[in-house]
């Protein structure tokens, strides 16, 4: 890192400001909604050549901008800073993963942990399980929590998602931005709940794979408008 980008941090440039008040902003968001209780979960964002993510230990509601933590993209914490969140090996590794996604959302959500505990995924019950970027939500092998296999397996379940279920555990999403990670989240926890439900009248039928390629192919302009239409 030179000095003048060291400076610039000490002194909080307005970018990573807007970055640090952004991602507190999330995690209170996540907090607040149900979706990770407690201190569960952990938000980040891509910064430099690593990322700002938030720090172990502390509740959302007393978290402040110069508590969120810059780890470098070799996985140092340079400075006197706080220590930051116990998996922020797997938030690197999802950035390694997906070099084309700017955000990370991890939750304990509620419906997404009772699958993950089950050791199921999320498969084609529904066509929105495209919203993750495949066919279904995977289920990744269980690691202990803040260890680099766990980060290896999450780097490879998001390989070709936005989205999947670590064993045990519990769900991350990515996302171009922190609201599109956490609204991710969200359908992610949806899914699950919708999902455990339907497992209470047996097995459900899932739509083929046929199917989840159209939908995925419809996905690509879900939402959006042409530049010509009224």
């Amino acid at each position: 890192m030179t000095k003048a980008k060291a400076s610039a941090r000490k002194s909080g440039g307005s970018d990573e400001s807007r970055l640090r008040s952004a991602v507190i902003e999330t995690a209170r968001a996540m907090s607040d909604s149900g979706l990770s209780p407690g201190r569960s979960g952990n938000v980040s964002a891509r910064f430099e050549d690593g990322m700002l993510i938030t720090p172990t230990g502390l509740a959302y509601a007393d978290i402040r901008p110069k508590d969120i933590v810059y780890v470098s993209g070799d996985g140092t914490v340079p400075g006197k800073q706080k220590t930051p969140s116990s998996e922020w090996q797997f938030h690197l590794s999802a950035y390694e993963a997906r070099p084309d996604m700017s955000a990370v959302v991890h939750t304990h959500s509620l419906h997404a942990v009772v699958l993950s505990c089950a050791g199921r995924p999320i498969p084609a019950f529904h066509y929105m399980v495209a919203v993750a970027g495949g066919a279904d939500i995977p289920l990744v092998p269980y690691a202990t929590f803040g260890s680099a296999e766990l980060a290896a397996h999450v780097a490879a379940g998001l390989a070709e998602r936005r989205a999947c279920l670590m064993a045990h555990h519990g769900a991350i999403a990515v996302g171009e931005t922190l609201t599109d990670a956490l609204a991710l989240a969200h359908e992610v926890e949806v899914l699950a709940e919708q999902y455990v439900k339907l497992l209470t009248l047996g097995e459900p039928a899932m739509l083929p794979d046929g199917e989840m390629a159209v939908v995925l192919e419809r996905f690509k302009t879900y939402g959006q408008q042409r530049p010509d239409a009224d």
